[in-house]
């Protein structure tokens, strides 16, 4: 248990020490205690905590707020829908008017689901892919995140290297994915293809992050995984819950040209709000049907908050945000304009590092190696990565310190990226020394 020093913080941090685990209300941030504060407002691309400091935030709701905070038009939806009723567990107006632009937008949806979270979608989505092939096992890509359930949280962020595909259990209390996941390595094609060819009669499905983390797909890679799962009929997956409506309207599938068989939405989809969904082949879907109770290959599916009013009615507004006209331009510009800026300063410092990312993405890998995969970026200097975003967040600038990984949203511009910049290089330098 980590011993905290009365006296190193404030009211705040030591209601929130004596309520939450390690002072964290929904997890993974790890701020120092005495670091931790609670966050007030927010608008746009701007936070408040509670005493009133302002922060540019570049977490922006771990990418859920791709419009920005208290965007006008989500606001609006939100305020008339909550006097209309919250939620009704059942089919409604707006959850309608979303599944029908989801399925218009998304070449892959032949039917879908709306569920509360981007976890839940790829949990669905490897069932489905269980119960369609009547397979056990699960082919992700090592150094992935598929939100919390088991697949997606392990060989996450493994150390031991072990040999492929064998899984690295990040997270306890997940002992059943030895037993049903095999484990490749992104960009990788050769060994994702010896790997599957050799499991061929156990795997259910292929689950993969299309632009992983911010790791971009080399030329070829995803084609050739959508061509192995073609040749052996296993579904292939793709997880957009980072990059549906993010890197296009049409998220990855837009942008690559690769169609899945299955897919996962979350995050941006919400404006902010808290929404799940998932989709993808009709004779896949089916076997969510209740008509299929009682049947073996009945897939149980049901979901609370799962397409509530509030959520839906926020995701159509924010999908009308996403829908004016250069929106992906800026924010493709953005994401390169900072990109460039980063890569500047980290030469103009003498630091050694790579900058990767894609559209609104951006992230830091302290390494002189080119980063293409988990164990590439492995190699960079995490406690070098970590100070320097504990020394952004001391200078005003909200993320997690848990990664590197910044999140840009329609609310930022270059104003604020120029001040980001400008944070960023006072931090560079005082985390040089570390080794």
């Amino acid at each position: 248990m980590t011993k905290v020093d009365s006296n190193a913080v404030n009211q705040v941090q030591k209601r929130a020490l004596g309520v939450f685990t390690a002072g964290i209300s929904n997890g993974e941030f790890g701020f120092p205690p005495e670091t931790l504060i609670a966050l007030d407002r927010g608008k746009g691309a701007r936070l408040w905590d509670t005493d009133g400091k302002e922060y540019l935030d570049f977490s922006i709701g771990w990418g859920s707020c791709l419009v920005g905070h208290a965007r006008e038009e989500v606001v609006e939806a939100v305020t008339k829908q909550a006097e209309k009723g919250s939620n009704f567990s059942y089919l409604n107006t707006h959850a309608l008017k979303l599944g029908e632009e989801i399925q218009r937008v998304s070449p892959a949806v032949d039917r879908l689901r709306f569920c509360a979270s981007g976890t839940e979608a790829t949990m669905y989505c490897q069932r489905l892919a269980r119960a369609f092939t009547g397979k056990a096992k699960i082919l992700k890509f090592e150094g992935a995140y598929h939100g919390a359930n088991e697949a997606g949280v392990t060989s996450l962020f493994p150390s031991q290297n072990l040999e492929f595909p064998i899984p690295e259990l990040t997270s306890a209390g997940t002992p059943m994915a030895r037993e049903n996941l095999l484990v490749a390595p992104y960009n990788e094609l050769a060994k994702t293809a010896e790997i599957i060819a050799a499991n061929k009669g156990d795997i259910a499905g292929v689950l993969m992050e299309p632009l992983q983390r911010c790791t971009p797909p080399i030329p070829g890679f995803l084609e050739g995984v959508r061509a192995l799962c073609d040749k052996y009929d296993i579904p292939l997956i793709f997880d957009e819950v980072v990059t549906g409506f993010r890197l296009a309207y049409g998220g990855a599938q837009e942008k690559y040209g690769v169609i899945p068989d299955l897919v996962a939405y979350g995050k941006a989809l919400g404006g902010g709000y808290p929404i799940g969904a998932f989709g993808g082949r009709a004779d896949i879907m089916d076997h969510v049907s209740e008509h299929y109770i009682g049947q073996d290959n009945y897939v149980w599916m049901a979901s609370t908050l799962g397409g509530n009013p509030i959520s839906t009615c926020a995701a159509n507004a924010a999908l009308s945000v996403y829908r004016q006209e250069g929106v992906y331009e800026n924010l493709y510009g953005l994401g390169e304009y900072l990109r460039t800026g980063l890569r500047k300063i980290i030469g103009d410092v003498g630091e050694v590092a790579q900058v990767i990312g894609d559209g609104p993405l951006a992230q830091i890998v302290f390494t002189d190696q080119p980063v293409f995969n988990y164990r590439s970026s492995a190699q960079g200097n995490k406690k070098k990565g970590r100070a320097m975003m504990l020394e952004l967040f001391k200078r005003g600038i909200f993320l997690n310190p848990m990664g590197t990984k910044l999140y840009l949203s329609i609310a930022h511009d270059r104003a604020i990226c120029d001040e980001f910049l400008s944070r960023f290089e006072d931090s560079l330098n005082c985390v040089r020394e570390i080794r």
